[in-house]
């Protein structure tokens, strides 16, 4: 696996992945797997995703906006940045707090946001997604039910300005961004807050995380 370290010097993407406390996240997944395994759900799922993201070769550094202490050693081992999310304000909170400390660092930045709950996510997949990502000033990958977002970019000089949450796609597009359409992108959509949502990516195959997480929460 490609670590931070070894990405292409100045190029490619920085990509800000929000990640709640482990102990508050998937909620929704709770009822299907139980409260004790949903964090361990939870962090299969990030786990997977920043290990797919780095492997993309037009990704230059991921940084999780996390609180939790797990959360951070793991996926620092993975070559994933982490920082604090200071804010504490919730979701896109978070997420202008990435941009805006990744931009602190490097003004040029390319940014994206990617939902941390994409275990299934394929480097090629997310490839083809930055690549229409980088024809326009801001874009939008809306999830596989149509409604939400789980990919949002703005290219150099370009204000994120997230606006995740709910009916995400609608907000996203009234705000000038650009959708991107494509075929065949289904790993970057596939979002997981259900059991139907957990059911359908493992039908696309989810990452060694996942599968691993899989079996003591009974969900196959």
């Amino acid at each position: 696996m490609r670590r931070v370290g070894e990405a292409a010097a100045g190029g490619g993407w920085s990509l800000v992945v929000p990640l709640k406390p482990l102990s508050l996240a998937k909620s929704r997944l709770a009822e299907a797997a139980g409260a004790g395994l949903r964090s361990g759900l939870a962090l299969a799922f990030a786990q997977d995703t920043v290990a797919a993201a780095l492997g993309c070769a037009d990704v230059r550094d991921v940084l999780v906006v996390t609180d939790d202490p797990l959360a951070r050693a793991e996926l620092s081992a993975l070559g994933a940045r982490t920082l604090p999310d200071t804010p504490g304000a919730g979701l896109n909170a978070a997420l202008a707090h990435g941009a805006r400390w990744v931009r602190g660092e490097r003004p040029e930045a390319r940014v994206a946001a990617l939902n941390a709950d994409l275990p299934a996510l394929r480097p090629a997949e997310l490839a083809r997604v930055l690549a229409a990502a980088g024809a326009f000033p801001r874009t939008f990958l809306a999830d596989a039910a149509g409604i939400g977002t789980t990919f949002l970019a703005a290219a150099h000089g370009v204000d994120l300005a997230p606006a995740f949450g709910g009916h995400s796609r609608d907000r996203h597009r009234a705000s000038g961004a650009r959708e991107i359409l494509l075929h065949g992108v289904e790993s970057v959509r596939r979002d997981v807050d259900t059991r139907e949502d957990f059911l359908a990516a493992l039908a696309l195959g989810v990452g060694p995380g996942t599968a691993a997480a899989t079996v003591p929460a009974g969900l196959r």
